[in-house]
């Protein structure tokens, strides 16, 4: 027996504390549109949503977004003791852009071979 896939689309990882599509309009946001969609749930969802997002790789900044939004000790409560570090990095200062070094001038280039005007022994 051939066991076909799915066609009802997606399915939510177990873990994830939002529906899909909540989880989508979140992560599809605007900067500006963000707190809105977040002030929608629960302080304890979100605290979760922030400790589900900051375990990957690809949403882990989208994690420390949420849990700004989040108290410590929400965090604490929802995640255990990880929520202290994600509340920590959460608020964290942005760090400093890089300024590039000034250009050093650039060193004149000595050749051993002679100047210009080659004499020469016949």
């Amino acid at each position: 027996m051939i066991q076909g896939h799915p066609t009802s689309g997606a399915e939510a990882d177990r873990d994830c504390p939002v529906p899909l599509a909540t989880l989508g309009e979140i992560y599809r946001a605007e900067p500006e549109d963000l707190p809105d969609l977040l002030d929608a749930l629960p302080v304890e969802t979100r605290a979760k949503l922030a400790g589900y997002l900051y375990a990957k790789s690809h949403t882990h900044k989208l994690g420390l977004v949420v849990a700004r939004t989040c108290g410590k000790d929400d965090l604490v409560k929802a995640l255990g003791e990880i929520g202290t570090v994600v509340h920590g990095q959460a608020h964290l200062p942005p760090p400093k852009p890089v300024q590039a070094a000034p250009a050093q001038p650039q060193a004149r280039k000595i050749s051993l071979g002679g100047s210009g005007s080659k004499r020469s022994f016949d």
